[in-house]
């Protein structure tokens, strides 16, 4: 499996009244991490654009697993857990200095107009380059 990464870092507007990273942001941070994973899979801005196809988010599941502090530096790797026709699940982890702070599964389904669509070919064999060698233990849980 390819690694996927994307990087940011903890900006002071992101930080909340307890003086942590506020859970808007860790949503933004994992979204541009999706975001990264559907340039480099192939259904970037032009191919939104030509086709009318994107990727829609229609389930997740946060982990918020340690604080995380201003100016951190934030680092999200992406693994692909299942790839159907039309749907493809999806894990992101975050990790600061290493230890792992957060963690995102979620369900996306390939949209055009507003019917779920199925993937183009080249985007299926490029997915299944991250798709994960095993899946986290964490996966598919229910929040208990």
């Amino acid at each position: 499996m390819a690694e996927l990464s994307y990087r940011d870092t903890v900006r002071p507007e992101w930080i909340d009244y307890n003086g942590h990273l506020s859970e808007p942001y860790y949503v933004l941070v994992f979204g541009d991490a999706t975001t990264n994973l559907m340039d480099v899979v192939g259904l970037d801005e032009e191919y939104r654009t030509e086709t009318g196809a994107s990727l829609y988010t229609v389930e997740a599941h946060i982990r918020y697993l340690a604080e995380v502090g201003p100016e951190s530096e934030l680092d999200v790797t992406t693994s692909v857990l299942d790839i159907g026709a039309r749907k493809t699940r999806i894990c992101h982890e975050m990790r600061v200095g290493g230890d792992l702070v957060a963690t995102e599964e979620l369900l996306a389904v390939h949209v055009t107009g507003s019917r779920a669509s199925p993937f183009p070919d080249p985007v299926v064999e490029r997915l299944e380059q991250y798709r994960a060698t095993k899946v986290p233990d964490y996966a598919g849980r229910a929040i208990a």
